[in-house]
């Protein structure tokens, strides 16, 4: 198996290489809601003195570390598998001794995002220029803490996605059910604005949801802002999450297969 992921790494990664106008416009898509949050919310903390609590400083450190967690934890699963349901592509694949998700298209998420981190790179050193962010309170310890969440995280939402993809086994409308999923992540996982902002109901609601788990709760052990019991208790709502989501995943792929039928079949 492991030689089936390594062959699939060097195809994806040759392939990646190919589309690079497409790898810009991604990294772009990615980029911008950031990057402007990060100046709409760092200009009123530095008029207002803090917004919340907050001050210029954490608005910075917080949306430079969630460009970071968002690279690492973000999935393209329904551009990948979407279209090969819909246009039949899919039959080629299912008579391979693989899993056709949980090989090729994680190899492919994976491909891809390593290629958009090393040209995020550049990107985050300019923003660290222009707004001299303090890390003071970032540790190794914390860092290290932060790896198997950005792993939980990219994990429980890959297979999240890749099991509302799977809906376009019965609908083509996969793609607007998909923005709205991609909309309550933007609002629950403190992509938009730090949880703590948020209303009290929507603090409460992110606590039992999954959203959290992509983006603000790896960002939290990053910076050190939470507890180590806050830590193990993160840690175990992701896991339960973790094993939801498989669950789930497994049960509309295997409903989904038994009524596929490709076009001219």
């Amino acid at each position: 198996m492991l030689r089936i992921y390594q062959r699939l790494w060097q195809v994806n990664w040759a392939e990646q290489w190919q589309y690079r106008a497409n790898l810009l416009m991604y990294l772009l898509y990615w980029l911008v809601s950031p990057v402007v949050y990060l100046a709409v919310w760092t200009t009123i903390a530095s008029n207002q003195g803090s917004v919340g609590g907050l001050t210029a400083n954490d608005f910075v450190t917080y949306y430079m570390t969630l460009l970071i967690v968002d690279q690492l934890t973000s999935e393209i699963a329904i551009h990948i598998f979407a279209t090969k349901i819909q246009d039949g592509t899919l039959s080629g694949e299912l008579i391979r001794p693989i899993h056709p998700i949980l090989t090729n298209a994680l190899v492919y998420n994976l491909a891809f995002k390593v290629l958009t981190f090393m040209a995020l790179i550049p990107v985050w050193a300019v923003l660290w220029m222009l707004f001299q962010p303090n890390f003071a309170s970032v540790t190794w310890s914390g860092v290290l803490l932060a790896i198997p969440a950005v792993l939980l995280g990219f994990a429980t939402g890959f297979l999240l996605s890749a099991a509302l993809t799977c809906i376009a086994f019965w609908t083509t409308r996969v793609w607007a059910l998909h923005e709205f999923y991609e909309a309550l992540v933007v609002l629950f996982s403190g992509q938009f604005v730090p949880l703590q902002l948020m209303p009290a109901f929507i603090q409460n609601m992110a606590r039992f949801l999954p959203f959290q788990l992509y983006k603000y709760f790896p960002i939290q052990i990053i910076l050190g802002h939470l507890s180590f019991v806050e830590i193990m208790q993160g840690y175990l709502s992701g896991v339960i999450w973790l094993i939801v989501a498989l669950l789930v995943f497994r049960l509309v792929w295997r409903r989904g297969v038994k009524q596929f039928s490709a076009v001219g079949a």
